[in-house]
């Protein structure tokens, strides 16, 4: 895979471009497990931070949680200043970032679509300086649905004025559900994988698997 093959380049953002400090992560999970009464393990919490076992909705309901109130308490722990402030940019995806800036053509569309709130995104987005590296931004709500639903990968396309048929495009994500995303909106998917196969416990396919997003350089 060469990106210069593709004319829309589209990606995930935590996990995949960004992650966060485990402090913080652990502190969140702390602040959730209080108001829902319900302790988190370290596994458990990097589980269902980089979707290591599948669909988060299915594991919090394996696990007894109520999704719902879950979430609820996650939005309400999460302090934007705090998590942009414990946020850092993968240096192999500066370095694909960079890459992209400089390619021949210059309008070369590149868009984000996560699952990270507004709230969150926007604030990390402009502590890492990265508000301005994409034509569009996409952050998925029950209106646009979740991945792997297609529609918010749509939708960024519909807003970069750009076609899956006429296009050739692809989306790079660190889950599974960023996988079939791509695959459902007509787009090839990257797979990268932060973890390793054996810590995930199970193999994510992909039309492009790779463990550092500048392997695509």
């Amino acid at each position: 895979m060469r990106l210069s093959d593709y004319d829309v380049h589209l990606f995930d953002l935590d996990g995949t471009l960004v992650d966060a400090e485990w402090s913080y992560t652990r502190e969140v999970f702390d602040g959730v497990g209080d108001r829902i009464g319900r302790e988190f393990t370290d596994r458990e919490a990097e589980v269902l931070c980089h979707g290591l076992g599948g669909a988060r909705t299915e594991i919090l309901l394996e696990w007894g949680v109520d999704p719902d109130a879950f979430w609820t308490a996650f939005d309400e722990v999460e302090d934007p200043t705090a998590r942009a402030e414990a946020t850092y940019l993968h240096d192999d995806a500066a370095r694909v970032l960079d890459h992209l800036d400089h390619l021949d053509d210059a309008d070369t569309p590149t868009g984000l679509v996560t699952h990270c709130q507004q709230f969150l995104a926007g604030p990390v987005l402009d502590r890492l300086d990265l508000a301005d590296r994409f034509d569009t931004v996409v952050c998925c709500t029950d209106e646009t649905g979740w991945k792997p639903d297609p529609e918010p990968v749509e939708l960024a396309m519909r807003q970069l004025g750009v076609d899956p048929a006429t296009h050739r495009g692809y989306y790079a994500g660190d889950g599974a559900s960023d996988v079939g995303a791509a695959w459902n909106a007509g787009l090839d998917a990257v797979h990268v994988e932060r973890v390793g196969h054996e810590h995930r416990g199970r193999c994510v396919l992909g039309d492009w698997r790779v463990q550092r997003l500048d392997e695509l350089v």
